[in-house]
């Protein structure tokens, strides 16, 4: 397996540090508009692991916005495998070129989504993922497989999700993805700041759209942003978070192969982010639309959303000064295998101390891209084998668990994911 890495920034970096222990690909071209923010990521395999790791990893250019560069850069390296680790909005470009260059593609994250014209609030106009999911035909008759939405959410809740359809429930009511955390991050006098652990680009695009539900008897429809918010209890010392309704791939993924009668997502923000995201909103901040602006050097167009990312503190920078744990999963209810009520959650719970100590990366990134490094192992070792645009829920589960749950020693990935009984 060659494995095209598209995107040097925070996951990518995380997806290349946590594949560097691993034997099952021979080598991951690790790529960026900026090169040299590959080669830091290299260069940091090498130092932590010698020269005899890092001699399987080759640091390039890429213009992830070009389907034609992305094919021709995976053509160049006779990659198999176009792992995505960019923002969404080259999803479909990068998806594009990995089609033309007859290889396999991963992502995170799915085509974007654009609200009803006319009832943004209650119905759905394109969907997260439409336009991939439209190409699925094509793929499978090419024999190409396009694994979508393999982060950790979606991605992990996707796994889990499928696991508790096949081994938990006779019958699903809800599948309720929950994601929740209490982590801080300090500027160098020990202040609280406002530094999102995440991508602001992509969480404005999730937080600010209409949220979607699927309902059986319904379908898909959207809400508010924000809405229905419930207080969710997380386990590890997280604790109660406030969760509300976001825009999230999980929801337009799971009905199409898992049967239940609800599928909802809920992000655990807290009032301040909230207040943060609708200012943003109020001031047009979050708008990926270019305008004009008056620079030193004559008019220019920038997108307010790119200025808002390019003002905070890059996620992949903020892991020494943060502290705390994320966790994510679903909760699941309906009627266990012998027919009588249950309600669980399946959760995964990583930890910023000890992902910083290990992979010098905090941990919303490193946990986002443990899971297509899992993926991709499970492809090359034909555990998970298939055609066309497929979520991880297409899949069985309990290779991915086994694999990500054993002991290095042991040949697995040593983490350890929970099942509580509510």
């Amino acid at each position: 397996m060659r494995i095209l890495l598209v995107g040097a920034g925070g996951v990518g970096d995380a997806i290349a540090k946590i594949a560097a222990r691993r034997s099952f690909f021979e080598t991951i071209i690790v790529t960026d508009y900026d090169k040299s923010r590959a080669e830091q990521t290299i260069e940091w395999i090498r130092t932590k692991h010698g020269e005899d790791v890092a001699s399987r990893f080759v640091a390039d250019k890429i213009d992830a916005s070009k389907p034609e560069v992305v094919a021709d850069v995976a053509r160049k390296h006779s990659a198999t495998h176009v792992m995505n680790a960019v923002e969404p909005k080259f999803v479909q470009a990068i998806f594009a070129g990995a089609k033309a260059a007859g290889t396999g593609y991963l992502d995170m994250a799915m085509s974007l989504s654009h609200p009803h014209p006319t009832n943004p609030y209650s119905e759905t106009g394109v969907k997260l993922g439409d336009e991939q999911f439209a190409a699925s035909d094509e793929w499978e008759k090419s024999g190409q497989l396009a694994l979508v939405g393999i982060g950790v959410e979606p991605g992990m809740s996707n796994v889990f999700a499928r696991y508790a359809v096949d081994h938990l429930f006779s019958e699903v009511d809800e599948l309720g993805t929950r994601d929740g955390a209490n982590l801080v991050v300090f500027d160098d006098d020990g202040n609280e700041i406002f530094a999102p652990s995440f991508s602001i680009w992509t969480t404005i695009e999730e937080c600010l759209n209409p949220p979607v539900i699927w309902e059986k008897d319904r379908g898909w429809y959207t809400t508010p942003p924000f809405s229905e918010p419930e207080v969710f209890d997380f386990p590890e010392g997280i604790g109660p978070v406030e969760c509300v309704n976001v825009e999230h791939e999980e929801v337009l993924m799971m009905p199409r192969w898992l049967p239940a009668k609800r599928v909802t997502f809920k992000y655990g923000l807290g009032d301040e982010f909230i207040g943060v995201l609708k200012t943003l909103h109020s001031l047009h901040l979050d708008s990926n639309e270019p305008i004009r602006v008056r620079s030193a050097n004559g008019p220019v167009e920038v997108s307010p959303r790119d200025v808002v990312a390019a003002a905070l503190p890059d996620p992949a920078t903020i892991g020494p000064r943060m502290k705390g744990k994320t966790c994510a999963g679903v909760w699941v209810t309906g009627k266990g295998k012998d027919g009588k009520p249950r309600e669980v959650y399946l959760y995964h719970v990583s930890d910023n101390e000890w992902t910083m100590a290990e992979y010098d990366s905090q941990c919303v990134v490193w946990q986002t891209a443990l899971n297509p490094v899992i993926a991709l192992e499970l492809l090359a070792t034909n555990q998970w084998t298939g055609s066309g645009v497929l979520g991880p829920e297409a899949f069985d589960a309990k290779p991915f668990l086994d694999l990500m749950a054993a002991p290095e020693s042991d040949g697995g990935y040593g983490q350890p994911w929970g099942l509580r009984e509510q």
